[in-house]
């Protein structure tokens, strides 16, 4: 689709009824609301723009200035993989009803003016993404949190801890999830109908598989592409995930670390830089790689505490950092070290294949924000030719390194902190504004850091009880 004139056939070719338009919050939570497909016109949802209450949207606007619209973008129509009623699935840009201008905390416009000040320096023309955002699929939930009372509790057929049940008898042992064939693994056919929704939906898949989590952890891979791009995929990705596990009476998510003494979910995230046809991070040093990717890696080091707020965005996110569970804690980078929170792939020598993996992200972060962020940073890195420092070539974690290396921060409210310290590198070009940064940091402390460490912990019950 390129044109308004491209999704009217699509929806005459499909005889869909609806058309669903999304768009994405300050945090990430996609948000939509539909209306019938004979209302939806040129005029209405491309050019005067769809009317919807930003008051209503977490980290938009306040109530004396409610109003906002969208303007549907062409590239983005496909029919909808998961509603039973024929349904367009269509992403809109914000904008403001009376300026006309898009709106500087619509996380989807951030992300444009990321790749737009990309080209403004003249250092590259695209910067190609590939995140690999991994989940959990399990058979049942429950969580509750009050006043007197808080438990949570997941279940899953794979899940070690049902051996002491007859019953299917096949379990998966913590940490050794990856890789195993059926009836180890019980969602291969759960995962391939995900895969096929997801291509019957524009988004291109490269490869699934278990992960190394017990319990349903598993990776669907995207293939990479443009930045925005790929940020809408996740967006799409999640969707799917989601609904086709709905489908089957089990239910996914993306929380970072929803297991104690397991692995949790990272969002690993490939990046490169290309002008034109030419891949700009291949060259003749460390790894295969160029000066500029190492200037680049240099950016994300320096500012990866403040990377952390926007990439690793949640209290649970740093259950999930911490030593031994695979988790990229050291600042450092090094070839096929997954001990490093910069991990160069050593899969090809291949030019167009060369590219770094940030490890740190996890896939509660808001994509459009976080792919963003990472490319302020990598930017910053070249522009004043940060170097990285000695690649790390050990396991880090090894009794007597881990005493010789820095740590990223241990919790939000420490990379809260950071980004407030650290945030002139994302300011550029006007990418992010002041504002915008407040609002986030502000609703993360009041909405996250303060209520979670207020509030008694169940396992305190068990350390203090008695005392």
């Amino acid at each position: 689709m390129t044109t308004p004139a491209d999704v009217l056939e699509l929806i005459a070719a499909h005889d869909l009824k609806m058309v669903d338009i999304k768009f994405t919050d300050v945090f990430g939570q996609w948000q939509h609301f539909s209306i019938p497909t004979k209302h939806f016109t040129v005029e209405s949802a491309f050019e005067e723009g769809l009317g919807f209450d930003g008051s209503s949207i977490r980290g938009f606007k306040s109530i004396e200035a409610s109003d906002m619209i969208l303007l549907a973008d062409p590239s983005t129509a496909v029919v909808d993989p998961i509603c039973e009623m024929p349904t367009l699935s269509i992403i809109g840009d914000v904008y403001d009803p009376i300026t006309r201008e898009p709106y500087h905390r619509d996380p989807r416009y951030v992300a444009k003016k990321a790749v737009s000040y990309l080209r403004q320096t003249g250092i590259a023309d695209t910067a190609y993404f590939g995140p690999e955002a991994e989940f959990f699929i399990f058979d049942q939930v429950m969580y509750s949190a009050g006043e007197y009372s808080s438990a949570y509790q997941i279940d899953s057929g794979e899940g070690p801890w049902n051996n002491g049940i007859f019953g299917f008898g096949h379990s998966i042992p913590h940490k050794r999830g990856y890789f195993p064939v059926a009836p180890l693994d019980t969602l291969q056919d759960l995962r391939s109908e995900m895969v096929r929704a997801l291509m019957d939906a524009g988004v291109d898949i490269e490869v699934h598989h278990h992960e190394v989590g017990t319990a349903g952890q598993c990776e669907i891979d995207m293939r990479f592409g443009p930045l925005v791009q790929m940020a809408d995929h996740v967006q799409m990705y999640k969707y799917i995930v989601k609904n086709v596990a709905k489908r089957h009476g089990k239910t996914v998510t993306f929380m970072p670390k929803p297991i104690f003494a397991d692995n949790g979910s990272g969002m690993h995230t490939h990046q490169s830089l290309w002008q034109g046809d030419t891949p700009l991070f291949a060259g003749d040093m460390y790894a295969g790689l160029s000066q500029m990717a190492l200037w680049y890696i240099g950016g994300i080091l320096k500012h990866i505490n403040a990377l952390l707020a926007i990439v690793a965005p949640t209290t649970n996110s740093y259950r999930r950092l911490v030593p031994g569970y695979e988790a990229p804690v050291v600042i450092a980078y090094s070839a096929r070290n997954r001990s490093a929170a910069c991990r160069i792939p050593m899969y090809s020598d291949l030019p167009k294949a060369k590219r770094f993996e940030f490890r740190s992200p996890d896939p509660a972060a808001n994509p459009y924000l976080a792919f963003a962020a990472m490319l302020m940073a990598g930017l910053d890195g070249i522009k004043n030719q940060i170097d990285p420092g000695e690649p790390a070539q050990t396991d880090l974690f090894e009794e007597g390194n881990i005493d010789k290396v820095e740590m990223t921060v241990a919790k939000l409210n420490e990379a809260l902190d950071a980004l407030e310290i650290d945030s002139d590198f994302l300011l550029e070009g006007g990418v992010f504004t002041p504002d915008l940064l407040a609002e986030y940091v502000a609703c993360k402390r009041e909405e996250e850091v303060g209520p979670v460490s207020l509030r008694p912990h169940p396992y305190e019950f068990l350390l203090y009880y008695s005392i």
